[in-house]
């Protein structure tokens, strides 16, 4: 019988240092088989293991569209976090999964897209990025509204300029007041109240949005009131996941679990579910 909780071990083949407190491992796996047919969709997620240390779910951060490795970006805070941040290139860690549902792709094709992260959470929207720009004859235009405290604690700078500079994207950046420099040129502002000075319309769009849950709060909030209808707002919920099967049961609301019916849910699904979902 096979051990579901037994991981694959992958390797460490990049390290790329995002700020003063995150990084982006990029990994494949010690099984060529595996990592050839390793199928995974934007929005998923996968366990990342330490031997000795202990294991901790993180997004996806990477697309399915650039295959030959996967990609993690994580944050320091914990032990497990502190011991990922600790390894080096040509480390051995241990992957499993997939998990959990992704992004509706099928439900985004031809439309427009409005993309708003917050700080470390565009991981998962940054896959999603990838994908679409890689099959970018599918979407319509794509407007990317994100933010972070400081400018020092934007991620993935290099591929921002990169999709400023791409095609039918609009990109616009912002940090909280007073984490500006005097090399700033975006904007400066909480990101939802940037949402709403960008004020992209409704009109055949999707809204998708992750980030820390008090700014998934008020994005779902603003977005309602400019006209997006519930079922036209998506976000992901990942901060209560552990085991990514829904054994440990600390990701249940009522009998949804996070990590088996999510992490992806529109904003109707939460109204549905009638929690304090980003408490």
């Amino acid at each position: 019988m096979e051990n579901i909780y037994l991981p694959h071990p992958a390797i460490i083949k990049e390290i790329i240092q995002e700020t003063k407190d995150v990084k982006t491992l990029t990994l494949t796996f010690e099984d060529e088989g595996l990592q050839k047919n390793f199928a995974y969709l934007p929005g998923q997620f996968v366990e990342f293991s330490i031997g000795g240390v202990g294991e901790a779910p993180f997004c996806l951060a990477s697309s399915p569209t650039r295959p030959g490795y996967i990609q993690c970006t994580t944050k320091k805070a914990g032990k497990v976090t502190q011991a990922i941040h600790d390894l080096e290139v040509g480390d051995r860690v241990g992957i499993r999964g997939p998990y959990g549902n992704s992004f509706l792709l099928e439900g985004l094709k031809g439309k427009n897209l409005v993309l708003v992260g917050g700080g470390i959470g565009l991981a998962p929207l940054r896959s999603l990025i990838q994908y679409v720009l890689d099959e970018k004859d599918d979407y319509g235009k794509i407007v990317i509204i994100y933010g972070a405290k400081t400018t020092e604690d934007l991620v993935y700078k290099k591929e921002l300029e990169e999709w400023g500079k791409s095609p039918g994207v609009e990109l616009v950046l912002t940090v909280d007041p007073g984490g500006e420099d005097k090399e700033w040129k975006g904007e400066i502002g909480l990101v939802p109240s940037i949402l709403e000075k960008v004020n992209p319309s409704p009109d055949k769009r999707m809204l998708i949005t992750c980030g820390p849950p008090i700014m998934i709060k008020f994005v779902l909030f603003t977005a309602a009131k400019m006209g997006y209808q519930p079922k036209q707002i998506v976000t992901t919920l990942e901060r209560k996941m552990k085991c990514g099967l829904g054994k440990c049961g600390r990701c249940n609301i009522g009998r949804t679990y996070i990590c088996q019916d999510g992490p992806v849910f529109t904003y109707k699904q939460l109204e549905d579910l009638g929690a304090d979902y980003l408490a």
